[in-house]
């Protein structure tokens, strides 16, 4: 059904796979009594949108695919419409997105590359405006042969983007042009060699960075000047308690509004770990594990309250919700609903 429809206060939208299965991009609403998910609708106009941004009723589409390419929908109405064709990030495998500076920002995995895309007044995406490629490897040798972009987003302050590489195992951080969206290579953090890092979440009072590790099932605590661009490794704390499954591969981070948790999703041991951080977001420390309630969960979310958590789990494809305890952090299973090969999740 088309049109425009009355808006619950939040909606979720996923992604999935639709090479394995997957219906693509679904649209859900929230119940804001319970935070149970209810399809409304879906599209699979974009191949592999595994990961999503949302900017108001334009929600951005990352086509990991071999050809690369990012797209931009219309979801104020029941379905997610598509606005325009998907559009070359000049980069392969993209797997993640951002918005900043009216660009859509994309980390291009198979690449190792960051695109610049420009966003038109109508929330439509242009050309390519800019591309920068990543330089290095690790000593992994199967997943760090060389760069491999894996996330992009706009740092605190406002100045700075933050590129997290897995397969050079650091943190680069580039200058945003928003008049032209040339991308400007400002400096790299180097990470613990070997520790892959995947993603990173900012503390919300903008002075720390979690960076997660997929390679290593750990999280390295950096300090972020936002003023001069750098972060600064300070400690790296497991995310697993001893004797957890393995292999296993952390996937997702996010950090409470209130900055006193960080929840991460780990893979393989298929388990959220909950982080607490002390006053000033500067240590983090491992408080618990439960179950992700289902397998493989590729990605969290947080609703904008911080009471609910949602992760994306590809394997067993569903998304599963969790209540948080205020004081504790320790998420418990709340519902699910039916997403098959579930990627990614935002709400807003």
């Amino acid at each position: 059904m088309g049109g425009t429809r009355a808006r619950n206060p939040v909606r979720a939208f996923i992604g999935s796979f639709t090479s394995a299965g997957g219906r693509g991009i679904l649209a859900a609403d929230v119940d804001p009594r319970t935070g149970a998910l209810t399809v409304t609708g879906s599209t699979d106009a974009v191949a592999d949108p595994s990961y999503l941004a949302l900017a108001g009723s334009t929600l951005y589409a990352v086509s990991e695919t071999e050809a690369g390419a990012a797209a931009a929908l219309d979801v104020s109405g029941a379905a997610p419409r598509p606005l325009g064709a998907p559009v070359s990030v000049r980069g392969a495998g993209p797997t993640h997105l951002a918005v900043a500076a009216g660009h859509v920002l994309t980390a291009n995995y198979g690449s190792g590359s960051v695109t610049a895309l420009p966003v038109a007044a109508d929330g439509s995406l242009g050309p390519a405006a800019d591309i920068v490629r990543h330089e290095g490897s690790g000593p992994v040798a199967d997943r760090q042969a060389g760069p491999r972009a894996h996330q992009v987003l706009p740092a605190p302050g406002g100045r700075w983007v933050a590129a997290v590489d897995l397969g050079t195992d650091s943190v680069w951080i580039h200058a945003l042009d928003a008049a032209t969206g040339a991308l400007r290579p400002h400096g790299e953090t180097a990470l613990r060699p070997g520790t892959g890092p995947r993603h990173l979440a900012f503390h919300p009072a903008g002075g720390h960075a979690y960076v997660l590790n997929e390679l290593e099932p750990t999280l390295t605590v950096c300090r972020w000047d936002a003023d001069a661009g750098v972060l600064e490794p300070l400690d790296e704390v497991p995310v697993l308690p001893e004797g957890a499954a393995a292999p296993s591969y952390p996937s997702a981070v996010v950090v409470a509004p209130d900055g006193r948790f960080v929840w991460v999703a780990v893979r393989g041991a298929d388990l959220l770990a909950v982080l607490a951080l002390d006053p000033d977001g500067g240590r983090a420390a491992l408080v618990e594990t439960v179950p992700c309630g289902g397998r493989w969960p590729r990605d969290l979310a947080l609703d904008p309250s911080g009471r609910r958590l949602y992760a994306a789990n590809e394997r067993s494809g569903d998304v599963t919700w969790f209540d948080l305890d205020p004081e504790t952090g320790v998420p418990s299973r709340a519902g699910s609903v039916e997403a098959p090969a579930a990627t990614c999740v935002v709400l807003g």
